[in-house]
């Protein structure tokens, strides 16, 4: 019968299990961090170190969060702990954008079903409504952002419905009244005629979208040229329902033009034969063809700065003795002959283009759609109209003044409201406006901002710098109810507007006590004193853009609150924020201050499925990310997170999240083996580097190379690569190399050996990093890991990155090693084969013979080859190997020849050995010395 040396085994031990089941562990957690303070010790315990903020970009507080609020605060998260670890301070306040149009539509569409009207609803009794339903969704979110294990100040966040940030986001407005910079005027602005307010770029989307397009003639009445006499400019129009409103007609100065007479025609042409038409020379051939003109002769051909001076006539002229204005030529740099005619019918009322070329040559802007998009009394024939049934009406009518020369159908991409998700329009209204340029030389300043700021990925600065090149003034109001006010008083008679510092210090105290209601609920006679008479000046009831609220942020917080600071370390968004966020919040920032709110700006992209398509209902692929932490647990979602390359739009779906998954597993498991491994470990214990075998030195030296790549990339915030390589390194140099060979010193060895000290010494230098390094992305595990071993700890996020000792790095002993590696996994890949075909078992019954060069045989020398094989025994060939040697293309100059081991396995570390025959125990000699120093100690 054989002994059993069972309980003389070092096998690991630990309670921490293989199996994560974090969906049920993490709440747990969660609470634990709640009831310890965790968010106030981290504060304590950065103290007076040099802080980094990284200020919260508001989540809409309006429905449960989704895959890319999730994503967002989940890298936010990460970025804030590993700043924290680095040995900063960084604080974090969460916040929420409270107002703007996505609540109030909500609290409207209920008063629909009801059978309500909103506008006979006082504004305050409205307004009270949409902040309940504001603060009942920001209590949903926070608990969700928690289950996802972001830490942060939760108990005092910031919104912007605040009644202290109300009136901080006022009294930023002030500061452009009150140097001149706000003023109002009449613009054409994109506007919702369902939600009947003009929108900000960053309130738009664009989706594909099929348009009626008209080839319309204007006649010209005094032509700049002889040829011209009797013929008619030819425009194209994808929107026929601003014909009415058209007062002009833009053509290319330098694009060169023809004046074409009609010959034959096809059968249901609108052409005349006969007829001169002056058409873009580019363009004739696709016109003539829309057209159905089969021939035609040119009678001219100019460029376009000779038809300057020309005057054409409406083509409704006469509809209701209307129309009958003159329609002059005025060149437009902005027209182009990729498409159309060449020539651009000017409706100042519902263009930008337009809305500028009539503002240079004082064109009459007509107010000719009504907010719901119905057009008005300055529209004869068309009264009552919307303007998205007007395409008919308006064809039909250009056909009756033989004006319509053809008609046709594109599909392109038009802009729609993110809300509502209706097409837009542009609409000349009286709005509020920020100047770009002239004295406060606002666009100058962005641009230097943004040259002076870090942008991650570096792309980033060319996209905002191109929007802010281009973007014309910044409008700040919108007609709504749910917001800020743009609480300014106007002179009835001399349009002057009212910029008074006393008047505005009274109603931002007013709104201080009372929140912006007050602007309704008051008096307006108290906000004006006694200087001057509510009767003389017209109220503003006009509400703030959103994304001036939330552009003002960096004032209302960064400023206010003492463990922040201002600028920003870092603004982190997704990229739309371009155009949002960022955005808003520089113009308002160098406005007030002349430089960015931020050092920093770092951007993600949009979270789309597996197959690259946006994520949407009608698809079917939407994913919740409260839904998956049900299955999988938040650990699993952070992860995801750092897999891919977060610059670029980032895939999700069940093979994607089964690979996380893969990834995590092998990650616990890791740290299991440490903990399993490390089980009774002491400081006596403990081996100084100096002392411990080449193996241990070298983990130590992968060691130092990946705290250099730690911090280095956290500073970068490159986390793909940060977590690709700590991933890398457990998988293929600790759980396939160094815990493999260790396993037997591990197990077999004598506790005071320094084999085993030095390994388990390092398996304690491994734990306390790794553990570390994965903490902010892994924030359950790696605290259920680090409470394992030390119960009486706080957490290991309250812990710093491990200083790591210069002396650990060791170049030369890493090159040596990757050459030993390399021999390795010849010989590995010959036992494998050995396996394979059935003649050995396990590795331990060989005993090969490895044949290599000299080069490989110095750095072979005093290790013990078998060991890192490990194999029973190994010997090093001389001279040539044979031609059936195992040899490996990417490994020249090794061969190894097979051979069993001699001799009898030994009973507890079963390795094969001739001087296990010597004994009548069964075992080694080096298992012998460790059972009788086992039993030592126990007597």
């Amino acid at each position: 019968m054989k002994n059993d040396y069972r309980n003389t085994v070092f096998l690991p031990r630990t309670d921490f299990p293989m199996k994560a089941d974090l969906p049920k562990r993490e709440p747990g957690i969660v609470e634990r961090w709640e009831r310890i303070g965790l968010y106030g010790r981290l504060r304590a315990a950065a103290a007076g170190r040099e802080k980094f903020v990284l200020h919260d970009g508001p989540p809409y507080a309006n429905g449960h969060i989704h895959m890319g609020t999730a994503l967002n605060k989940i890298l936010k998260d990460i970025v804030n702990r590993s700043q924290q670890m680095l040995g900063k301070d960084a604080p974090y306040v969460p916040g929420w954008d409270c107002h703007g149009l996505p609540i109030e539509w909500q609290i409207e569409q209920e008063y629909r079903k009801k059978g309500k009207d909103k506008d006979a609803v006082p504004v305050a009794d409205f307004r009270r409504e949409c902040r309940a339903f504001a603060e009942r969704w920001i209590d949903v979110q926070r608990a969700e952002f928690k289950r996802l294990g972001v830490v942060g100040d939760w108990a005092n966040p910031y919104t912007t419905m605040a009644f202290e940030a109300e009136a901080g986001i006022f009294q930023e407005l002030a500061k452009f009244l009150l140097d001149g910079s706000l003023y109002r005027g009449k613009k054409s602005v994109m506007w919702s005629v369902v939600e009947k307010t003009a929108l900000a770029e960053a309130e738009v989307e664009y989706h594909d979208h099929t348009s009626t397009t008209l080839w319309v003639k204007f006649p010209l009445v005094r032509p700049s040229r002889p040829e011209l006499e009797g013929g008619s400019v030819v425009i194209w129009t994808t929107t026929p329902w601003t014909i009415p409103a058209n007062r002009a007609v833009a053509y290319g100065a330098g694009i060169v033009y023809r004046v074409v007479e009609v010959g034959e025609v096809a059968e249901d042409s609108l052409a005349r034969p006969g007829e001169h038409l002056v058409i873009a020379s580019e363009r004739l051939a696709e016109v003539a063809d829309a057209a159905g003109i089969l021939t035609h002769r040119t009678l001219r051909e100019f460029m376009g700065a000779d038809l300057a001076g020309s005057i054409a006539r409406h083509p409704l002229a006469g509809l209701e003795g209307a129309y009958d204005f003159e329609v002059p030529l005025l060149p437009g740099d902005f027209v182009t002959t990729e498409q159309g005619t060449g020539l651009v019918h000017v409706a100042p009322s519902h263009g930008e283009d337009d809305f500028l070329l009539g503002q240079a040559y004082g064109l009459d802007v007509p107010d000719t759609v009504s907010e719901d998009g119905h057009y008005t009394e300055q529209v004869p024939g068309f009264t009552g109209i919307h303007v998205f049934k007007a395409a008919e009406p308006v064809i039909e009518a250009l056909k009756a003044h033989g004006t319509l020369l053809a008609r046709g159908k594109l599909v392109h991409s038009y802009p729609h409201s993110w809300r509502s998700k209706a097409p837009l329009i542009f609409r000349a209204t009286a709005q509020w406006f920020i100047p770009m340029d002239g004295e406060g030389r606002l666009r100058e300043k962005a641009l230097a901002a943004i040259d002076a700021t870090r942008w991650v990925p570096e792309r980033g600065r060319n996209r905002i710098r191109a929007m802010i090149e281009t973007r014309p003034d910044w409008c700040v109001s919108r007609q709504r109810t749910w917001g800020v006010p743009l609480a300014v008083f106007v002179h009835k008679q001399t349009g002057e507007v009212l910029r008074d510092p006393e008047v505005v210090a009274r109603i931002a105290a007013a709104f201080r006590e009372e929140g912006a209601d007050a602007w309704w609920t008051r008096d307006p006679q108290t906000f004006l004193g006694d200087r001057y008479r509510l009767e003389d000046y017209e109220k503003v009831d006009d509400i703030l853009d959103v994304w001036f609220d939330s552009g003002s942020t960096h004032a209302t917080v960064l400023e206010q609150r003492p463990e922040l600071k201002w600028p920003a370390s870092l603004y982190l968004e997704g990229s739309d924020q371009h155009r949002g966020w960022f955005h808003s919040s520089l113009l308002e920032s160098c406005g007030t201050r002349g430089r960015a709110p931020y050092e920093c700006v770092l951007t993600h992209g949009f979270v789309v499925d597996a197959e690259g398509r946006k994520m949407s209902k009608s698809l079917g692929n939407v994913v919740s990310p409260i839904d998956l932490m049900k299955t999988h647990g938040a650990d699993i979602l952070r992860l995801w997170v750092v897999s891919g390359d977060y610059a670029e739009d980032i895939r999700i779906g069940k093979s994607i999240l089964e690979s996380v998954a893969d990834t995590y597993r092998r990650l616990r498991n890791t740290l299991r083996y440490l903990l399993g491994n490390l089980a009774g470990f002491t400081e006596e214990e403990r081996l100084p580097h100096a002392e411990m075998p080449e193996l241990e030195r070298w983990v130590l030296h992968r060691l130092a190379e990946l705290d250099e790549l730690v911090r280095q990339c956290n500073r970068d915030f490159d986390f793909q690569r940060l977590y690709n390589a700590i991933h890398h390194f457990c998988a293929t140099d600790l759980s396939a190399f160094y815990f493999d060979v260790r396993k037997d010193s591990l197990y077999c060895d004598r506790p005071d050996s320094i084999r085993r000290r030095a390994a388990r010494t390092v398996l304690d230098e491994l734990f306390r990093r790794l553990a570390a390094w994965l903490a902010p992305v892994l924030v359950f595990t790696t605290e259920e890991a680090w409470l394992t071993r030390w119960p009486e700890a706080e957490s290991v996020h309250l812990e710093l990155f491990p200083e790591t000792p210069s002396a650990w790095r060791d170049p030369a002993l890493g090159e040596k090693w990757e050459r030993v590696r390399r021999v390795r996994r010849v010989i590995t890949g010959a036992l494998e084969l050995e396996r394979k075909e059935k003649r050995i078992g396990a590795s331990l019954q060989a005993a090969p013979v490895v044949h290599v060069g000299p080069e490989d045989r110095r750095a072979l020398a005093g290790l013990d080859l078998a060991e890192l094989a490990i194999t029973s025994g190994i010997a090093l060939g001389e001279g040539e190997p044979p031609e059936h040697a195992f040899t490996l293309e990417d490994v020249p100059g090794v061969a190894v020849v097979p051979a069993l081991a001699p001799g009898e396995k030994c009973e507890r570390c079963w390795q094969i050995l001739p001087e296990v025959s010597e004994h009548d125990d069964g075992l080694c000699n080096r298992c012998r010395d460790a059972v009788a120093a086992l039993a030592a100690v126990q007597a």
